[in-house]
């Protein structure tokens, strides 16, 4: 024991190492008899519903973008060897393909050029004016006594074009994106607010079920039938299936939560009941950050993956968290 004199640093490091002495004796505690079946059992099964609940919780927005680029490209305008001329142009063109072109005397005012690619393409005496450019090229083009004035149109957007006898005035700077351009960051958020919408009946249910027909039933059930439904996002094809789905998972899924929450508590002693509740929700974030980083690799790679993945991974943890103890209506120690 130290003494009175002691050094007051050497006070602070044998009390920190004290502390951390018998924080890692607890910890061992949890895995001694008979709390120590338990304790592996629960670390499966929270490392699972972590690992599908936040892997898929990333996957499937980007999906559903993705979805979305597909059927936007399928929608696509080609043009092939069009003759425009004395003609002005004071309109958003969108998502066109213009090939061969020729535009003679033409004039683009205060207009916006979204997801536009012109390819091999000549503007004779054309007049750019107030034209900003979202996600469009001129590739392998010719400008020939063209102005522009106000434009965004730059070396970055003259993808091996030749410009000839043609100025360039006040450019413009920044970015000229808008939330009419590229929606995508609001819907990222609007799918999840879907999905947490989708949490507020399964909540009720848990509370209303958890005693009636015990939380084991119910954690075993949720998590087996959330991995069901994680296999059935094979046939999505569109974003209001896949929405569906989102929402169907998480509503499941939420439930599997909240009686992992109970049980957890419930099988653990008092005296080792922080320590494994804390231990248990360092393999759920562990699970969580390898959720993250495999789900988000396979974006736009493929679905087989993720979805057999996700799927396997709740099943095999419902079926763990069927062989836990039932606690309802013990007491506790």
């Amino acid at each position: 024991m130290q003494s009175d004199s002691a050094n007051p640093v050497a006070k602070v490091f044998f009390r920190i190492r004290t502390e951390l002495r018998g924080i890692w004796l607890t910890f061992m505690r949890c895995f001694n008899y008979p709390v120590r079946d338990n304790t592996i059992k629960l670390a499966i099964v929270w490392f699972t519903l972590s690992f599908g609940y936040y892997g898929l919780s990333v996957w499937f927005p980007d999906v559903i973008h993705h979805l979305q680029s597909d059927e936007y490209a399928s929608r696509v305008k080609t043009h092939n060897n069009e003759r425009i001329e004395d003609f002005t142009f004071n309109f958003t063109l969108e998502n066109q393909i213009h090939t061969n072109g020729v535009f003679i005397n033409d004039r683009f005012i205060s207009m916006k050029l979204r997801s536009v690619t012109f390819i091999d393409s000549t503007f004779q005496n054309c007049y750019f004016d107030d034209v900003s450019t979202v996600g469009s090229i001129f590739k392998n083009c010719t400008f020939v006594e063209a102005f522009f004035y106000n434009t965004d149109i730059d070396d970055s957007k003259l993808v091996g074009s030749r410009v000839i006898n043609s100025s360039f005035h006040h450019n413009k700077t920044g970015c000229q994106m808008t939330f009419d351009d590229d929606y995508s960051a609001y819907w990222v958020y609007f799918v999840n607010f879907l999905g947490t919408l989708a949490v507020l009946p399964g909540n009720i249910v848990s509370a209303l079920l958890m005693d009636k027909i015990g939380r084991l039933s119910m954690l075993g059930g949720s998590m087996v039938l959330s991995g069901i439904s994680c296999f059935f996002l094979w046939f999505g094809t569109s974003e209001s299936m896949m929405i569906f789905m989102l929402c169907l998972y998480n509503g499941l899924s939420i439930s599997a939560w909240n009686s992992l929450d109970v049980v957890t508590a419930e099988l653990y002693p008092t005296d080792r009941r922080g320590t494994g509740f804390g231990f248990c929700n360092a393999m759920c974030k562990l699970a969580a950050v390898l959720g993250n980083l495999i789900f988000g690799s396979l974006v736009g790679i493929t679905k087989a993956i993720p979805i057999l993945l996700a799927s396997a991974v709740l099943v095999g943890g419902g079926l763990v968290g069927l062989r836990l103890p039932d606690t309802r209506g013990n007491v506790l120690m």
